[in-house]
């Protein structure tokens, strides 16, 4: 027997071709590349959105994304940090 109910990628790639081609449409070109950036985020975490078993897929692509830029947003925060511990130690030895 076949699926009646879309299996959750199924359903998550629907809404990405949703968005791309209704909302993407009116975007700018340079706009429309971070969308692209931006749903395909939204993919990275499929396994916990087959297994959160919300019946709104966009709240599972929020929160991948989400998800996704708090990762990128704590590597820059340590990337400053060890750039300036090497700035400090640079200082401290020119002094």
């Amino acid at each position: 027997m076949g699926r009646t109910v879309p299996t959750f990628r199924m359903a998550l790639e629907k809404e990405i071709l949703f968005w791309r081609k209704g909302y993407g449409t009116a975007l700018r070109k340079e706009d429309k590349s971070i969308l692209d950036i931006i749903l395909n985020s939204a993919r990275l975490h499929g396994d916990a959105g087959s297994i959160s078993n919300r019946p709104v897929i966009f709240e599972v692509m929020v929160m991948n994304v989400l998800l996704e830029q708090q990762k990128q947003l704590l590597e820059v925060q340590k990337q400053i940090i060890k750039l300036q511990e090497k700035l400090e130690k640079t200082e401290y030895q020119e002094k």
